[in-house]
């Protein structure tokens, strides 16, 4: 095939060879995955977390560029990660930014520059672990940089002092086993966290996203925000929708096998937060569906098993993070309308393309070239199995990532990528050679301002006149 290939006549072409019928949908991009990240040594480099994504129908990822507290500058921690990254990827891929060290001239100064010539074009921040956490007047000056910018401010969203109030009181009491990380974060600090965010978001008049949302409380407060029209975005993921505290209980085998579902925000306990965010997919509160790809090894000392300190289980050094880049699109797609009856099936297909692909598309600046298949856009594309076909149990072995667990292992779906095309080419061939693609074929994108989906600018706080910023902007 050839590389420039449109979508629409690469389609016409599968659909008279190869399609056989079954659903053709846009390659997904993972706006939320982490690679070769410093504070992760046995997690996935871009070699095996880009090969990974285009076995699972993965075409674009967004990955993160890691600032730390004493990096006086970006431009070096761009050039660090671009030489992590380049000739290693099997897919397309751009990076977010990690600011924890916002200081006046990164603001006023790189943003600028490094949006407008590297098409960075959103960041990331933390409200919780010490190292990388901002306070509110960090938060409020990142918010009013990028809104100037047209950058999307990502915001992970937990109340710090709580969840440190807790864990003080649970390693008091001998509560250390990895179960206890789902008792430490609880949904409140998530729910304050995600209206404290909102609330100094709509301040500043600036659009945000909050990642990784696993409470149905926080839900509603975004839910709330939008119905006021406020710019507010919303990502979940697979964990959320799946999987629940009771896999970070002990096993039979291994006390200390909890630990490979350690992430925050953690697992919550009950079916009915499962289902209540089930809601929030169908109605349109989640803009984006992400992995959150942040692995570490289970079996390896520098992984997981940080947390068996001296022989004694110390959930609070677990590193955080599940593997999931390869299993999201599938683990999704089983739930639509393709692989259920309708009465079963939890979303229809096009909720299941713009969760996947579009919003991401449009929310990070590619729209126009990623998310969708039109003239003018790239042939990235995800051709399924006909119906009744290409049904998997998933299993660590079958996947393509570097680390040593998936946890999905024995989950059920009735349908997996059978072929992943980027840009005209056939990347992944389910049935004959599986990663068919070349290491290096991804490109960097460089990525131009994200869309506003839900809601609008310009709206005035509630108590506030209509041109009261006007006094202090």
């Amino acid at each position: 095939m050839i590389e420039r290939m449109s979508a629409l006549e690469t389609i016409s072409i599968l659909a008279e060879r190869n399609a056989e019928g079954a659903y053709i949908t846009p390659g997904g991009i993972d706006s939320h995955v982490h690679l070769a990240q410093a504070n992760s040594p046995t997690g996935d480099g871009w070699e095996t977390g880009s090969r990974s994504a285009v076995a699972g129908g993965t075409t674009t990822v967004i990955a993160f560029a890691s600032q730390k507290r004493s990096d006086p500058s970006l431009y070096p921690v761009l050039e660090e990660y671009h030489g992590l990254s380049r000739n290693l990827s099997f897919c397309d891929y751009g990076f977010h930014f990690i600011l924890t060290n916002p200081t006046p001239e990164i603001l006023r100064e790189e943003l600028p520059v490094l949006a407008a010539k590297e098409g960075i074009t959103s960041v990331k921040l933390y409200m919780t672990y010490e190292p990388m956490q901002l306070s509110d007047r960090e938060l409020l000056s990142i918010m009013l940089a990028c809104r100037s910018l047209g950058m999307t401010t990502m915001i992970h969203a937990e109340n710090s002092d709580m969840i440190a109030l807790i864990i003080e009181g649970l390693e008091a009491h001998g509560n250390t086993a990895p179960y206890f990380h789902a008792i430490a974060r609880p949904r409140i600090a998530e729910d304050e966290a995600s209206y404290r965010a909102i609330s100094l978001a709509e301040l500043v008049d600036a659009p945000i996203l909050i990642v990784h949302m696993s409470s149905e409380t926080a839900m509603g407060h975004v839910r709330n925000a939008q119905t006021r029209l406020l710019p507010v975005h919303a990502e979940t993921c697979p964990q959320y929708l799946f999987l629940l505290s009771e896999h970070l209980k002990p096993h039979s085998h291994d006390d200390f096998e909890g630990a490979k579902h350690v992430c925050s925000p953690p697992l919550r306990h009950d079916v009915k937060d499962l289902e209540a965010l089930w809601q929030g997919i169908a109605n349109g509160t989640f803009t984006v569906f992400s992995s959150d790809h942040a692995p570490s090894k289970y079996d390896h000392s520098g992984g997981k098993k940080l947390g068996l300190v001296d022989g004694v289980a110390r959930f609070a050094k677990i590193p955080n993070g599940l593997p999931g880049i390869e299993t999201r699109m599938a683990l999704l797609f089983n739930q639509t309308e393709a692989c259920q009856p309708p009465d079963k099936a939890r979303l229809g297909l096009p909720k299941f393309v713009q969760l996947t692909a579009t919003n991401a598309a449009k929310l990070y600046g590619l729209g126009g070239r990623k998310g969708s298949i039109a003239p003018g856009y790239d042939a990235d594309l995800v051709i399924w199995h006909p119906a009744g076909k290409g049904e998997v149990n998933i299993s660590q072995g079958m996947l393509h990532h570097g680390v040593d667990y998936t946890p999905f292992e024995g989950m059920h779906v009735r349908n997996w990528p059978r072929y992943t095309i980027l840009r005209g080419e056939l990347v992944w061939n389910k049935d004959q050679g599986g990663v068919v693609g070349k290491m290096g074929y991804g490109q960097y994108l460089r990525r131009g301002k994200g869309e506003v989906i839900m809601g609008k600018i310009g709206g005035v706080p509630r108590g506030m006149q209509e041109h009261e910023r006007q006094y202090w902007l």
